[in-house]
């Protein structure tokens, strides 16, 4: 019999060719083996070996894993640089302004000698439309805070806000922003779903970077359950709940879970909560940003504890 023939022109490739069956009498064997390698034929090319599952996972959900504690980034900004520089925790490399920036800052920030440049040179080091206002710091990364640290000893009046798949930067970044002002003491995020600390993410922060650690977690029910037995009240925020947030009692140590724009809580998560509610607002209207409904929520807690 013919043997099909498999050409392989480039490196790597996956492209198999056959030669049809001749005509004329042929045993059992023969079809047999022609017809198995067709199927080999057909399953190589679903295929793409050079492509992990776990790479393809990953570009699916559209969020890149966290960086290294190692890693040095570029942060920018007034406000994220000069809380930046005040945070003793932070190790400095370079300090990059504008002489414009340095002369409308006062306080004058300490903990490294500033290096002019003018806007142009700034521009090139950092991102594409970086607002960066003349400013910007190059330093390590902070060393993570694991969930197990923060709750040997947590505030006995301890806030925690946690999210649950919210990927944007721009709105992790104002929700940490919010945090901050209301008396947070962490941010809980999961390691694979939420994004890094960058520039962007810290300028929209202003400054609540180093203020509140940002705690990623590979399992956010495990997470829950360990603020549980540190006695953490888990509320979800979730807008088909029963009962509305200003109902539910807020004292003590709360953790408020909040979910991604859309999607909401995802049903495992609001299942682990100690309670869901939802924010009263007006039945014809949508549902508000994520960000907003953060700082709703967080003032909401802040004005229970004070009244």
């Amino acid at each position: 019999m013919n043997v099909p023939q498999i050409a392989n022109p480039k490196k790597n490739s996956t492209k198999v060719t056959h030669t049809p069956l001749p005509r004329g009498k042929h045993g059992d064997e023969d079809v047999a083996n022609h017809f198995s390698l067709r199927i080999i034929e057909a399953e190589m090319n679903k295929r793409n070996p050079r492509r992990s599952k776990n790479r393809e996972k990953l570009s699916r959900r559209g969020v890149r894993p966290p960086k290294s504690p190692n890693e040095t980034i570029w942060l920018y900004g007034i406000h994220a640089v000069t809380a930046a520089l005040a945070n003793q925790q932070r190790r400095v490399d370079r300090l990059v302004v504008t002489h414009a920036a340095w002369d409308r800052c006062e306080p004058k920030p300490n903990g490294a000698a500033p290096e002019f440049v003018d806007r142009a040179s700034l521009d090139a080091l950092l991102p594409p439309g970086a607002v960066h206002q003349g400013m910007a710091l190059l330093t390590l990364a902070l060393d993570p805070v694991t969930i197990e640290e923060f709750c040997v000893d947590p505030p006995e009046s301890g806030l925690v806000i946690i999210l649950d798949q919210v990927t944007d930067p721009q709105n992790t970044g104002a929700i940490m922003r919010s945090a901050a002002a209301f008396g947070a003491n962490a941010m809980i995020v999961q390691e694979r779903n939420a994004p890094p600390v960058t520039g962007a993410l810290a300028k929209v922060a202003s400054g609540a970077v180093e203020k509140l650690p940002y705690i990623r977690v590979k399992n956010l029910a495990r997470a829950l359950e360990i603020l549980k037995e540190a006695n953490f009240w888990c509320v979800g925020l979730d807008g088909n709940a029963e009962s509305s947030l200003s109902d539910v009692r807020l004292d003590g140590r709360v953790a408020v879970i909040m979910g991604a724009e859309g999607a909401g809580l995802r049903r495992l998560t609001a299942a682990r909560c100690d309670t869901c509610a939802h924010l009263q607002t007006t039945t014809d209207f949508g549902t508000l940003n994520v960000s907003a409904a953060a700082a709703i929520t967080l003032y909401e807690v802040a004005r229970q504890r004070t009244s």
